[in-house]
Parts: structure tokens; C-alpha cells; sequence
């Protein structure tokens, strides 16, 4: 590898998405979009967001799925870290990063290879634990069953949260194909948009 190339990749950073940050990146400082080749990671419609929304997150009971990933434009770690929190609205120790030479992060073991092949010397995603509040109960993750309820419980309400979670799951990419998702399709008619 010519010097060059060694230096570029050290400071090329990828992050990974798999749900709203696709669709909805805000003022993320992205380049060209989204790629569709990202690497395997376990994420389920686990975590119940302050909005009522089931959101995907890292999941280690989750579905093995290929997610997306998009090159930031800041070479700076730190840099990168800050705009993806500011984008989440989560704390600092809700970003997971991986940088060349460490080991593979859990739930995304094929990260070194795949940044390697692509490149890449550092690797943002958001790691936002899954949590489930709902009437009265709280667990930390919702089984299949609990999220199908919660969801119809909304439907039946008919109000604005129905529509925010309908959307969440309608609008996540179609290659995040989990068995929550198939349920939800099932029980509810949620396709995919896209």
C-alpha cells in the first residue's frame, strides 16, 4: 500500500446506520449518501424511544442483518463522535466507534475486515442500550410478542404515536429485514415503503 493510501485511511471515518439516520440524517455530516454494503450486525425494534416509537438498535438477541454506512465528512474522531450524538440527541457513551487495529466491537464482528477492504480507519454507530416501558411494566427488552401488543395497543388509540411508529417501521430500510419486522408486517400490514 502506497503511503498516501496508509494516511487516507487512518483518517477516512464511515459511520453505520440502520434505522432513522438513513432516511433522516438532519445535519449529519455526511458525504454522497448511503451505501447499502455496510457490515453484518444483530439489531432488532427493540428499544421504546421517549416519543413512543419501537426503534432498532444493536441487539444481541437481534436479527443478523447487512446494514448501511455512509463516509462522514470530518476526519477528526472526536469530530464525528459529537455530530453523530448531537444527531441522536444521546449522551457521549451512547456512540460506539472502532478504530484499524482494535478488536472487532460485539455484534459487529466483521467490522475490521470489512473497513479494511473499503479503506475505512475508524467506524461511528450509535449504541443506544433496547428498553421497554409500557404501562406500568418495564423490561429491558421487549420479547416479539410485547412489541406486537404495544403497537396494536397504539393502532387502537389512533393517535399521533400510531402514525410516528407506523413510520419508523415503514420508513427503515428494506434490507433490515428482522423477525420483529415480519411480525409487524404480518400482524399489522407495516411494508416497507421503499
Amino acid at each position: 500500500m502506497k503511503k498516501g493510501a496508509a494516511t487516507r485511511s487512518l483518517e477516512t471515518i464511515a459511520c453505520l446506520g440502520w434505522g432513522s439516520l438513513i432516511w433522516d440524517p438532519r445535519h449529519l455530516p455526511i458525504r454522497n449518501g448511503w451505501f447499502q454494503d455496510g457490515p453484518l450486525l444483530s439489531v432488532e425494534f427493540t428499544r421504546l424511544s421517549n416519543n413512543g416509537r419501537l426503534t432498532l438498535v444493536l441487539d444481541e438477541h437481534g436479527t443478523t442483518v447487512r446494514c448501511l454506512w455512509a463516509l462522514m465528512r470530518c476526519i477528526d474522531l472526536a469530530a464525528a463522535k459529537e455530530a453523530l450524538r448531537a444527531r441522536e440527541g444521546c449522551s457521549a457513551g451512547d456512540i460506539g466507534f472502532w478504530q484499524q487495529g482494535e478488536r472487532a466491537p460485539a455484534r459487529i464482528g466483521d467490522l475490521p475486515g470489512w473497513a479494511r477492504s473499503r479503506g475505512i480507519g475508524t467506524v461511528i454507530w450509535t449504541a443506544l442500550p433496547h428498553r421497554f416501558d409500557f404501562q406500568g411494566e418495564s423490561k429491558p427488552r421487549p420479547t416479539m410478542e410485547d412489541a406486537v401488543s404495544y403497537l396494536k395497543h397504539l393502532v387502537k388509540e389512533n393517535g399521533s404515536t400510531a402514525d410516528l411508529a407506523q413510520t419508523y417501521i415503514r420508513m427503515a430500510p428494506k434490507q433490515i429485514d428482522t423477525e420483529y419486522r415480519r411480525a409487524f408486517e404480518k400482524e399489522l400490514g407495516w411494508t416497507p415503503y421503499q
